[in-house]
């Protein structure tokens, strides 16, 4: 009988039974900030009726570390962001938590087939690269003359 019984009550048992899992298995990210590993840099993808836009939220990443590529449909984002270390931090700073990605990185996006991979432009502006790729002139909407 005594094995049934807890020291303590049996909901901080639980408690620490899921911060356990939740260390084996790698959990749940720590903060709304936090993405799962790989996802750098976040991206928006959307379009007009002209061309296709993404926006990659890469700030900290000087904009001619970026390479920007299609290939076979395929758009990729590559690059890399260094850390963040302040000039007064020497060797001797130990980091107890770190959310900030440091690194080389690689997005690859599928386009869509009217994506025009001749009408590209990228620019970076306030830490976010805006890449634009123009559609294909038959895939664009028209009016038709109903006579």
């Amino acid at each position: 009988m005594s094995d049934l019984f807890f020291g303590t009550d049996l909901f901080s048992e639980f408690d620490r039974l899921q911060r356990q899992m939740a260390n084996a298995f790698g959990g749940f990210p720590s903060s709304i900030r936090s993405g799962r590993s790989g996802a750098f840099p976040q991206v928006n993808i959307g379009s007009t009726d002209d061309s296709i836009e993404i926006v990659a939220f890469a700030p900290g990443v000087d904009p001619k570390s970026f390479d920007v590529s299609i290939d076979k449909g395929l758009l990729n984002i590559s690059g890399e962001r260094g850390t963040a270390r302040p000039e007064a931090a020497g060797d001797d700073t130990r980091t107890y938590a770190q959310e900030r990605f440091a690194g080389a990185f690689r997005r690859v996006i599928e386009l869509p087939d009217h994506a025009d991979p001749d009408k590209v432009t990228a620019q970076y502006i306030n830490g976010c690269l805006i890449v634009s790729i123009g559609k294909r002139e038959m895939s664009k909407p028209r009016a038709i003359t109903v006579q």
